[in-house]
């Protein structure tokens, strides 16, 4: 993956994103607070706490510095937007594609426990 890719991607702001999760789950009949539990599940933020980073609009970066990553972050595997996820080198967008692909299982109508990881 390009270097650019990867600084573009650091860049891109969460809350710009956020509205394309939330209409590809809820065009798929899975519902905001689903998303929500799948991003505190991959992030350990709170509902709080993830109401004000979208508020602050703040980067994919600034996202997953103050995150705490689940344990089971491993666990995710497979391809999205060609890319295999446990291959992907630079760390932040490693992350930014487990957050992808689980929003990607949410939609595709995947069981929540699956998801999760549990």
């Amino acid at each position: 993956m390009a270097v650019d890719q990867n600084t573009r991607i650091a860049q891109m702001t969460f809350s710009s994103v956020y509205p394309h999760y939330v209409a590809k789950v809820e065009k798929k009949g899975r519902s905001c607070d689903e998303l929500h539990q799948v991003i505190r599940w991959l992030t350990g933020y709170t509902e709080k706490r993830l109401q004000k980073l979208i508020e602050q609009q703040v980067t994919f970066e600034k996202f997953f510095a103050g995150a705490k990553l689940n344990p089971n972050v491993g666990l995710i595997k497979g391809v999205i937007c060609g890319y295999r996820v446990e291959e992907i080198e630079n760390p932040l967008t490693q992350q930014v594609r487990y957050l992808d692909k689980l929003v990607d299982e949410l939609a595709k109508g995947r069981a929540m426990e699956k998801i999760l990881r549990s």
